[in-house]
């Protein structure tokens, strides 16, 4: 083989990698993240580990989402910080956490919906705005710890605190 041969084939090589890499990026992935912080830094937990029967969810008024997560499935980066996120959700008592759709509408520009929040046997409704991104439904919404009547914890005698405030994302691979 010459040297010229050698550059094709490293030229249809890397297009090829280039065209894995675009298709993984774009994959229709589902998760749910939650944003949190201590007051020392911040701390991430994302359950990307749920499926829907289709692969993509339908947001029409008669089939509107009902997730069911478990909160084994969170990971928070940290083999320490995953163990104690799950620990303050008690997951051996409360194995999951459901995310039920209840209303559905669009305004304008984007959607809002009424999603209840189920975890450790309590429910929470919030008005969630979603917009289309990447053929993904994608919401945020601010909660807090109390809402759902966890104490934040507090680490190393009180010197690392948990704040109460979450950000919760949503981003679910759908077709509208």
């Amino acid at each position: 083989m010459t040297i010229k041969n050698n550059k094709y084939l490293d030229m249809k090589l890397l297009y090829l990698l280039f065209s894995l890499c675009f298709l993984f990026s774009n994959a229709q992935e589902n998760f749910v993240k939650i944003n949190g912080s201590t007051n020392v830094n911040g701390f991430q937990c994302i359950n990307s580990k749920f499926k829907n029967d289709g692969s993509v969810y339908s947001f029409s008024e008669k089939n509107l989402p009902n997730i069911i997560l478990k909160v084994t499935d969170f990971d928070c980066g940290n083999k320490m910080m995953t163990r104690d996120f799950q620990k303050i959700l008690n997951a051996e008592k409360y194995p999951e956490m459901t995310i039920k759709f209840i209303k559905f509408t669009k305004n304008q520009k984007n959607f809002i919906a009424v999603v209840e929040v189920k975890m450790m046997n309590q429910s929470r409704r919030y008005n969630v705005e979603f917009a289309m991104e990447n053929n993904k439904m994608v919401g945020r919404k601010n909660v807090k710890f109390s809402d759902f009547n966890i104490i934040p914890p507090k680490k190393m005698g009180g010197m690392i605190v948990v704040k109460d405030d979450l950000d919760l994302t949503f981003s679910l691979a759908t077709k509208i």
